[in-house]
Parts: C-alpha cells; sequence; structure tokens
C-alpha cells in the first residue's frame, strides 16, 4: 500500500514513521526540503517530493513520470493545520483524480468538512475527515482516530487507521468475552461526512473541561497557605478571610500531581502531563497564562446552543480561556466605573 502525506511536522513525521513500521509505503511533501531530506535519510518516509504534483504522480504510479493511462488511484492524507487545509486542498486538487482519496487529519470544522466532501464526490473524489488525537507523543503510543466519510473509501483505507491507532492492548476490554470492534483498537468510523470531525470536536470540548477542573484544582491546593500571610485590611473593599489559620498548607502541587496519578479516580495522561511540568517547574514561571482556544471549544459551545443541549462546564471552560488572555479587561474596568460612581469605591 502507498499513500501520500502532506504535512510532515512533529505529528506528520510519527505517522509516516508508524505506517512505514507497518509496511505502508509513505511519499511525503513539505516545504522545507532540507527537513525533508533528513526524515528521508532517517528511513522515517519512503521518498519525498518538492511539490504536490509530483507527490500526485508518485502515489499514482511510483516513477513520478506518467501517462493519463498508467495512473491508478491514490490516498492522500492533510497533516496541516486547519486554517491551511482548503488552499493545500484547492492545489492537490488541481492533479487529483477520479477514485482518489483525501484524508483531512487536521481539526477542521465539521461543517466545512461535510461541505467539502459533498464538492469532492461531484469530481469522483472521497474525502474523510479524520479527527486525530495523540498529538506529539502518537509515535509513541499511537493515535486516537475519528472517522467520517463513505463506507467503502473507509474500508479502503482501514489499513492507514490501524497502522496509526494504538492497538487493542492500549487499554483493558471493557467486555472480554465481546467480538472485538475498531474502537477497542482506536480507531472508529464515526458515520457520514462531517462525523469524525463533530466527534473530534467535542473530544476537544471535554478536553477543555477536564483541563480547566485540574487548573482550578491545582490553584487551590497552591494558594492552600494564604491564612500564613493574611493581614486584615481594614475596609470594606475587600472581604476578610474569617477563619486565616484554616488556611495555613504549605502544600507541594508537584508532589500531590505525582501522588494523584497512583491509585486515584481523577488519574489520566492529562495529569500524568501536568506532573511532568510541574516536576520541571513548580512556579511555571516561563508561562504567562494567557490560554489559547484553537477552535473546537468554541463549536462544541455553538453545537451545544444549536442543539438545546446544556453544557456548562464547557462553556465556562471556553470561557476562562478568553479571560486568561485579559480579554474581560474592559468589562472589568467599566465594574470598577460603576462601583467607583455608585460608592465611591476605589480600585483594589
Amino acid at each position: 500500500m502507498k499513500v501520500g502525506i502532506i504535512g510532515l511536522g512533529r505529528m506528520g513525521e510519527g505517522m509516516s514513521r508508524r505506517m512505514i513500521k507497518a509496511g505502508i509505503e509513505v511519499h511525503g511533501y513539505r516545504n522545507n526540503v532540507k527537513k525533508a531530506e533528513e526524515q528521508y535519510e532517517k528511513g522515517y518516509i519512503s521518498g519525498y517530493t518538492t511539490s504536490l504534483e509530483s507527490l500526485v504522480q508518485v502515489v499514482h504510479n511510483g516513477t513520478g513520470v506518467f501517462g493519463d493511462e498508467s495512473r491508478s488511484p491514490g490516498i492522500f492524507m492533510m497533516v496541516v493545520p486547519a486554517e491551511t487545509v482548503e488552499d493545500t486542498l484547492n492545489e492537490l486538487l488541481q492533479f487529483c483524480v477520479e477514485g482518489d482519496i483525501i484524508i483531512d487529519h487536521g481539526n477542521s470544522n465539521f461543517k466545512d468538512s461535510r461541505r467539502r466532501a459533498e464538492q469532492l464526490a461531484k469530481l469522483g473524489i472521497q474525502y474523510i475527515d479524520c479527527g486525530t488525537s495523540g498529538g506529539v507523543y502518537g509515535l509513541e503510543r499511537g493515535y486516537c482516530l475519528m472517522v467520517g466519510g463513505a463506507n467503502f473509501a473507509v474500508s479502503a483505507c482501514a489499513p492507514i487507521f490501524r497502522a496509526l491507532a494504538p492497538g487493542i492492548g492500549s487499554a483493558s476490554r471493557t467486555d472480554p468475552l465481546s467480538h472485538e470492534t475498531s474502537a477497542e483498537h482506536g480507531w472508529l468510523h464515526c458515520g457520514p461526512p462531517g462525523a469524525g470531525h463533530f466527534v473530534k470536536m467535542v473530544h476537544n470540548g471535554v478536553e477543555y473541561g477536564i483541563m480547566q477542573a485540574y487548573a482550578e484544582g491545582f490553584n487551590i491546593l497552591h494558594e492552600a497557605n494564604a491564612g500564613a500571610a493574611y493581614v486584615a485590611a481594614g475596609d470594606a473593599e475587600v472581604a476578610p478571610m474569617d477563619n486565616p489559620e484554616d488556611y495555613q498548607y504549605d502544600i507541594d502541587c508537584a508532589e500531590v500531581a505525582e501522588l494523584w496519578r497512583r491509585g486515584s479516580v481523577v488519574g489520566s495522561w492529562l495529569l500524568d502531563l501536568t506532573a511532568d511540568v510541574l516536576r520541571g517547574d513548580r512556579e511555571l514561571s516561563k508561562f504567562d497564562g494567557g490560554v489559547s482556544d484553537s477552535g473546537e471549544g468554541r463549536w462544541t459551545v455553538h453545537a451545544a446552543v444549536d442543539l438545546g443541549v446544556p453544557a456548562p462546564v464547557i462553556s465556562t471552560a471556553l470561557f476562562e480561556r478568553f479571560n486568561s488572555r485579559r480579554l474581560g479587561d474592559f468589562a472589568n474596568r467599566v465594574l470598577n466605573g460603576m462601583r467607583y460612581m455608585f460608592g465611591g469605591h476605589h480600585v483594589r
């Protein structure tokens, strides 16, 4: 089996290496030719090209030189940022032919994926949306794949998904006596076009909520010794701490993270990563506290509103990311102004 991969950053490289290990021939395209050469020399890709046109040629016939009669359908994987998918796809389509399959591994909006699949179907080209979780750790751990697309196209790409997924041994089986499913191996055909990115969108919304809960919990632990340094303000601007002696615990957050990783119901891979970063820098001094949101959290909240489904945790986690970037500063200044005008309250 032969595939072409567009995007050979850390994630794309990891995916290529897993496929090669599974016996799949992987030809890559990236703008940085020097990096591509290094990846080829290390055996991370089977070959590389300097243009999308030549990538399509190589995948179609393996030589890079062909007549129309020698073409065979090809499979092309896009591992590029969501904001570049449209341009990459439009360029790729200049060279693809009827029967080709394009897999989008980016975090595209599921509505865009549905639209693209409908457009490409008119050209006889199949578009698979594949929500991919695993990031830079996917090479070692495998990738969780949430797939949307036509049945026959997904079936044709099943060897790719099996090569990328973690495998059944990555988690204990819920029902050891039942028939094995692809989900137990780490990939799932979620439904028609758009379904894969819809499931991945909600996955990332859940991720927002979990991460926010961890962050808030560790912040409470971090501030648990505030009572030791507490001095009553002596004015009405700050609510007093009723019992400062209750909050005089100098808790080591890094050690708590290590503790919770072992036998606790809140243990998870995200907690593993948290423990790792805290171990290196207990005050996390290299971070400024401004947290980005890449889109999926917003789309999840939009979907919840469209569906009339309550999602207060995910919504709050999203809004906290806005707040972390000081996007609420003007609102806070409005509050300052109102309090000053009606009560002469000074800014704290």
